[in-house]
């Protein structure tokens, strides 16, 4: 049986440094290639020994995909490519293309120029990685390989975001829109879903797939076991505290990732400031707001309806209350709001910010998305309030603390309404922590009757896979099939009678005369006969008379003759007499039929083979 090989190299039951090596029909492919925010040191990369003991990476992986910009999954780009050395395809979407040298840059700065680490990717190396990337449009089908393919889907989350169709084999050949199922061993489809979100927001729509029942569904459970409260609740809570803040004149910090959340919330405060006419003054950092102003407007088809509606009379990322950041504002006297990076406070102008107003009871820091352990935002909202900062000096938190969530990842009921969407065969969770994620584990194998796997970093998941071969058919034998019999159930597999075409790995169902005409062949009719044995001592055309009685008394619906020759016939089906060569007083019927009226023929045969009533004369 035919089998899906899955090693986590980062995510699997954790969260950050999302890296997906699956293995199927001797294909190798890497999903994601991300850095862990919360280490400084070797665990910051997956472990990509785990890919191939011997040989060169090119050698062994068919391509790489990157699902989107964050750097928990492409921040190892750089450093797998140029560093351990792979030559072979990237692929990502265009904005993930446009974005991602650009925060991997950010990020080298902080790393390198500004810790002083070493052992990490520099400017140029990133440029040559880019080089390699191939970048991918939404349902643009690339044919990586004859046997390897690709396809992207809208997944929320953040600009340019994408969940990847993965097909292996002759799994699937769509013709004319018209498809039967076929048992195959040479077909997989695999759906690889990177973050997703399936709630439209303010400026991106929801994620969206078909339903392609794949052999296997990876998805992320950052939120296992999270369904959130009402989106405009939370918006008007997030709103109400920031605005008692700086009434009190206190500072409001709220760590953001460059592009994705930050953008969310610019909108929602700024109309908010519009409405109240507020004067205290909302900062972004320097430069973020022009990069993003600028993707925005580029990508503009990747956002959601409204924006695209209203982006010709006015460009909703051109904001009028939110003004550029300088680090000087910082120590400025009186309230402020501030949107700075990273998100999780684990470096940058966020964190240098942090340390300046967290001795002060009125300010208030709001984390609006998820922190991985490690970071100083997820020891915050563990509650910490001493920090061992670096050179061991220690960081009292006095400032107010809060989370609340804008995370554009999918809760538990989006991950299962996507799961519902899908209809998968398996299912495989990663990017999530292990106990919520056993919780899911549970309900998703409660509800939906698959198997559902969660695998810890470097445990390899084997999935034994059935898979199937959709089939296009004739329209003309489509018509004639659903003529015959009462109306089909869409949702019920239908049983059709065709002559499968299999044509430079094509294939076709089509009518046997379609079949004749393309192959220019000669038709053959093969006939099936069986004999049947009869005791009865008169002549043989007194038998044939007594059959052709009985036959019709019983077969009131079907038409039976008695023909000139002696034979009798019951629609196409031919019945002939002879007497036995040795024994006088027998009879031998010759029923024969074509494999069309096979069940009629059956029942024919195991009619007469009960004799003949002793009234038929």
């Amino acid at each position: 049986m035919p089998e899906i090989k899955v090693t986590p190299l980062g995510a699997g039951q954790d969260v950050g440094r999302s890296c997906i090596l699956v293995s199927i029909a001797g294909k190798n492919v890497m999903l994601d290639c991300g850095m862990h925010m919360g280490y400084n040191d070797d665990r910051r990369f997956p472990d990509f020994s785990y890919i191939t003991q011997n040989g060169r990476l090119t050698d062994f992986l068919d391509c790489v995909i990157i699902s989107h910009f964050h750097l928990d999954h492409c921040g190892a780009l750089p450093y797998f490519s140029e560093m351990v050395g792979y030559d072979g395809p990237i692929y990502m979407t265009h904005p993930t293309k446009a974005i991602c040298p650009i925060l991997l840059e950010d990020y080298r700065k902080i790393t390198v120029d500004k810790k002083g680490e070493t052992n990490f990717f520099t400017s140029q190396m990133i440029k040559d990685c880019m080089k390699k990337v191939v970048a991918v449009h939404l349902h643009q089908t690339v044919q990586v390989d004859e046997e390897l393919e690709i396809k992207a889907y809208y997944a929320g989350h953040v600009l340019g975001a994408a969940m990847f169709q993965i097909k292996v084999g002759y799994l699937y050949i769509p013709l004319n829109g018209l498809s039967c199922g076929l048992e195959n061993i040479n077909g997989f489809l695999f759906f690889h879903q990177g973050d997703y979100n399936m709630t439209p927001d303010r400026h991106l729509g929801a994620a969206w797939i078909d339903k392609c029942r794949p052999d296997l569904l990876i998805s992320e459970s950052t939120y296992a076991t999270t369904i959130r409260d009402s989106k405009r609740c939370r918006e008007r809570d997030f709103l109400k505290k920031v605005h008692e803040t700086v009434e009190r004149g206190g500072k409001v910090l709220i760590p953001v990732f460059a592009l994705g959340r930050a953008q969310e919330l610019c909108i929602l405060l700024e109309t908010f400031w519009e409405r109240m006419n507020l004067k205290a003054p909302i900062y972004f950092s320097t430069g973020l707001t022009e990069k993003a102003n600028h993707y925005y407007k580029l990508f503009i088809t990747w956002t959601n309806q409204k924006i695209r509606k209203t982006f010709v009379q006015r460009n909703m990322f051109e904001f009028k209350h939110i003004k550029a950041f300088d680090r000087a504002f910082a120590d400025n006297p009186g309230p402020m709001v501030v949107f700075a990076t990273p998100g999780m406070l684990h470096a940058g102008q966020s964190l240098q910010i942090f340390r300046k107003w967290a001795g002060n009871e009125k300010n208030m820091v709001i984390m609006p998305g998820y922190c991985v352990q490690g970071t100083v935002g997820h020891k915050i909202l563990s509650g910490q309030r001493k920090l061992e900062m670096e050179g061991r000096q220690i960081l009292e938190v006095k400032m107010q603390v809060e989370y609340m969530s804008f995370s554009a990842h999918a809760d538990a009921k989006g991950i299962m309404q996507l799961i519902r969407q899908a209809e998968p065969r398996n299912v495989l969770l990663v990017h999530g922590e292990a106990k919520k994620m056993e919780f899911l584990k549970q309900k998703i194998e409660q509800e939906f009757h698959v198997n559902c796997y969660m695998p810890a970093n470097g445990e390899t998941t084997t999935i034994f896979t059935n898979p199937s071969i959709p089939v296009d058919i004739s329209l003309g034998l489509l018509k004639r099939e659903a003529a015959i019999g009462p109306v089909p159930d869409a949702k019920k597999p239908k049983l059709m009678h065709g002559t499968l075409l299999m044509k430079d790995n094509s294939f076709r169902l089509v009518s046997p005369e379609q079949a004749l005409k393309e192959l220019g062949l000669a038709e053959h009719q093969l006939r099936f006969t069986c004999r049947v044995h009869i005791q009865d001592p008169r002549k043989e055309h007194e038998t044939v008379l007594r059959v052709y009685n009985h036959l019709k008394g019983v077969l009131k619906d079907y038409s039976v003759q008695h023909l000139p020759d002696g034979s009798i016939t019951v629609e196409s089906i031919l019945i002939q007499a002879t007497a036995h060569s040795e024994d006088q007083g027998t009879k031998v019927l010759l029923v024969s039929w074509t494999y069309q009226d096979e069940e009629l023929g059956s029942y024919l045969t195991s009619l007469l083979k009960k004799g003949l009533p002793q009234s038929t004369a």
